[in-house]
């Protein structure tokens, strides 16, 4: 189409699930439920962590770092989505949607991040717990966050900047249930090649090299485990890093398969499938997975509760 012959697109409506349109007042009830539940969850457990001065170690403020994160993870797309399943017009302007990108995309690159540190911190802890406490210490945590949100917050700017520079002539109807880069860049009226690269080069060496980290420190750490005379003692060590691997199976499963692929076409079902367990679930399971699988933390929302007068 020639430059001269479309006008740029203000806003998009977000389709979201079309194929349930007569369950929209159950999916709102749903996911409000679901949305409310991973707040305060994930609230129970940052504050939990931050006024138990027991729990002041490395690994439990990675934990309640994880949770803040989780926090402005889901408010970058659950409550427009809870909006939309009210409201007659889906609607989003195009700098909301951009924006929306760019902050889904951050928080979620720094959670890659901080996972891959709370696998180095478990590695430190098995399989050289005599050096652990020289190196993982409060200061280098502190580091070791600020460098996760710095790296995250920087990390789609690239991205959208190249999108903000396309044209958008229309239709304007996002195949998704949040704005995303590949629903977004398919209703380009120009060609996105070099934008489809660039997002898969940046997702591929982000995705990949975290999850390959990780990988190996789980590697080294099950050798070192092996090696354990006792089975009291692995279990014990196995213990220390079952809530960590399961939301790292949950969370990478999901967007290994969304993100690290190039190509333009994809299946619109499956991927709005795939967007609801990283986006929604995989919040939502964080605070059960850390509490119900966590005596020590289970023990400090104990305390803080007696402490409150609301169990004796």
């Amino acid at each position: 189409m020639k430059p001269g012959n479309w006008s740029q697109v203000t806003e998009f409506i977000i389709l979201g699930f079309p194929h349930l349109q007569g369950v929209q007042a159950f999916l709102f009830l749903l996911l409000l439920l679901i949305y409310l539940t991973t707040v305060l969850g994930n609230l129970l457990i940052f504050l939990v962590v931050c006024l138990d001065f027991r729990l002041h170690t490395p690994m439990y403020l990675l934990v309640s770092i994880l949770s803040l994160l989780e926090l402005g993870y889901t408010a970058a797309t659950t409550p427009k989505m809870l909006s939309n399943l009210l409201s007659e017009k889906k609607t989003i302007s195009f700098s909301g949607c951009l924006l929306q990108i760019y902050f889904f995309h951050s928080l979620g690159a720094t959670e890659c991040y901080l996972l891959t540190a709370m696998a180095y911190d478990r590695y430190l802890a098995i399989c050289q717990p005599l050096h652990y406490p020289t190196r993982m210490t409060p200061a280098l945590c502190v580091k070791i966050a600020v460098g996760c949100w710095l790296g995250g917050l920087a990390g789609p700017v690239a991205e959208i900047s190249l999108v903000s520079h396309l044209p958008f002539c229309g239709p304007n109807r996002i195949q998704h249930i949040f704005c995303d880069f590949p629903p977004v860049l398919s209703l380009a009226c120009t060609d996105t090649s070099i934008n489809i690269l660039v997002d898969f080069v940046i997702n591929s060496c982000k995705i990949l090299a975290t999850f390959l980290l990780i990988l190996s420190s789980y590697v080294q750490i099950i050798c070192t485990v092996l090696r354990i005379p006792s089975a009291a003692g692995k279990k014990k060590a196995f213990s220390t890093c079952a809530s960590h691997l399961t939301v790292v199976l949950i969370f990478y499963g999901s967007i290994l398969f969304m993100y690290v692929r190039l190509k333009k076409s994809y299946s619109l079902d499956y991927d709005r499938a795939l967007a609801v367990v990283y986006s929604v679930l995989t919040p939502f399971l964080n605070p059960f997975i850390y509490s119900l699988r966590n005596k020590e933390i289970k023990e400090a929302v104990r305390r803080q509760l007696k402490r409150m007068g609301i169990l004796e």
